[in-house]
């Protein structure tokens, strides 16, 4: 599980002091998986109301420093808090901010970190951020959740239900652009294991190409979902050839809060769903 141990440390602390509607998301809470690739240099915590950042920031600000830590404010916006919060030799950056409230699943809640965002609305953000940035970091990400959370296919499709703005096909033309990276843009990162770089680039473009073939297939008013298998209780990437109701695949739209693809207690990946 790749969060060190002062960041393991100062989440149960902030655990221990439960906010109703702070949640983890971001990098740290991708690589709760204890697959995950990466180390996470920041927590993200987020909220849906805007108003909600400042106070929940004072709150937390209290809860950390009678836990006996340190917090250096680097930049205070309405919506956007950022600290770097320290304990004797050490240190994390900690952002606070506000995010829509819209989202394929509920939060999950994890006995460590609290509230997370579920991993699927967690590698459909980060398919927007790579669009949006090029950032190496991004690109481990992205070829993580690829492999172990949704094929980049789904991803793409599902992402315009969050940013309607865009269509699959926009969308997998920016993602087009990147990978286009050195050996040395990942010697900054913290890894969890050497990156391959020419092995992910081939994983990279064959994940594009069965994006494109997979966006073209699809119809398009189904844009924007998610696709839940029933018999295996897990989100797919659909077969084109045949129908959906042959495949026992229904599609899953995201709503305000999340909602869970069917009426039952819910646990994905081992996490609790809220």
């Amino acid at each position: 599980m790749p969060l060190t141990a002062f960041q393991r440390t100062l989440l149960a602390t902030l655990a221990a002091a439960p906010s109703d509607d702070r949640y983890l998301a971001g990098g740290a809470a991708m690589h709760f998986a204890a697959n995950s690739t990466r180390f996470s240099d920041d927590l993200d915590f987020f909220h849906d109301s805007e108003a909600r950042v400042a106070a929940a920031f004072s709150s937390d600000r209290t809860t950390l420093e009678r836990a006996g830590y340190a917090l250096d404010l680097e930049l205070s916006l309405p919506g956007f808090i950022r600290a770097v919060v320290r304990r004797d030799d050490d240190a994390t950056r900690v952002d606070w901010a506000h995010d829509s409230a819209w989202r394929f699943m509920p939060l999950v809640r994890d006995p460590l970190g609290g509230l997370l965002l579920h991993p699927v609305d967690l590698a459909v953000n980060k398919v927007l951020a790579l669009a949006g940035r090029d950032e190496s970091r991004d690109f481990v990400d992205i070829l993580f959740v690829h492999g172990n959370v949704l094929p980049l296919a789904g991803l793409c499709w599902a992402a315009v239900g969050k940013d309607p703005g865009l269509t699959p096909l926009s969308l997998l033309e920016l993602l087009k652009r990147r990978g286009r990276y050195r050996p040395e843009d990942f010697t900054r990162l913290r890894l969890a294991e050497p990156f391959h770089l020419p092995r992910a680039k081939e994983t990279w473009l064959a994940a594009l190409a069965d994006a494109d073939t997979f966006v073209r297939e699809r119809p398009p008013e189904e844009y924007g979902c998610l696709y839940y298998a029933l018999q295996s209780e897990r989100f797919v990437v659909p077969r084109s050839a045949d129908t959906l109701d042959d495949q026992s695949v229904v599609p899953h739209y995201g709503t305000p809060g999340g909602v869970l693809p069917r009426v039952a207690d819910a646990r994905v990946e081992g996490l609790d769903s809220v």
